[in-house]
């Protein structure tokens, strides 16, 4: 059995009130709600992650759909905290992080590197236009298709499709990506803007 069809069960019993399946839901889908609300919202991530789940929590047993269509609505509603946030704030799309804020992993010397190379990538991501960060947020660190990412941002599947084109040709002309790109071209690790596999309809 893979990981979706763990997923997809562990939704299944969540919707029918199982606890244990819901924290299953939660575990595989926090880190990426928490990574696209940190661009969005910035220090306020955790907080609108928080209120997204105790949504989730509240409405799930009335949710009609799967697994996919549940993962598309938590965005939907993340997204609404965050832009709510930002209303209620009167202030635009997070200041991108700054290196020297990052928290330092404090168990190991690689955690703390894999936790680096992460925030690095969301600060860049940061930089971005806010819709062409959302989008590129969605669809590489979500993991969501074209349509989801439609579904969840209320744009037609072709706007995705050029934010998400204009947003990795931005990443791919940063300074900091060609930077780290050049560095990291010996060791054969991936940067954001290099080449990589894609998800089909870009």
């Amino acid at each position: 059995m893979d990981e979706e069809e763990d997923l997809g069960g562990a939704f299944a019993r969540a919707r029918d009130g199982d606890q244990y399946a819901f924290a299953t839901l939660w575990r595989s889908l926090q880190p990426s709600v928490l990574r696209y609300l940190r661009v969005v919202v910035g220090d306020a991530a955790h907080d609108m992650a928080s209120e997204t789940w105790l949504q989730a929590a509240r409405d799930i047993r009335g949710f009609r759909g799967d697994v996919d269509g549940f993962r598309v609505w938590l965005f939907r509603v993340a997204r609404n905290r965050a832009r709510n946030e930002l209303r209620r704030a009167g202030r635009g799309p997070a200041e991108p992080l700054r290196h020297e804020d990052l928290p330092a992993a404090a168990d190991a010397a690689q955690e703390a590197l894999d936790r680096l190379d992460t925030d690095w990538a969301l600060t860049v991501i940061a930089t971005l236009p806010k819709d062409q960060a959302e989008v590129v947020m969605l669809r590489f660190v979500a993991g969501l298709d074209v349509a989801q990412t439609a579904a969840v941002l209320g744009k037609r599947p072709g706007a995705v499709r050029i934010a998400t084109m204009r947003g990795l040709r931005r990443l791919g002309d940063h300074v900091e990506v060609r930077a780290r790109r050049r560095a990291d071209a010996h060791t054969g690790r991936w940067s954001v803007g290099s080449e990589s596999p894609r998800p089909e309809g870009v």
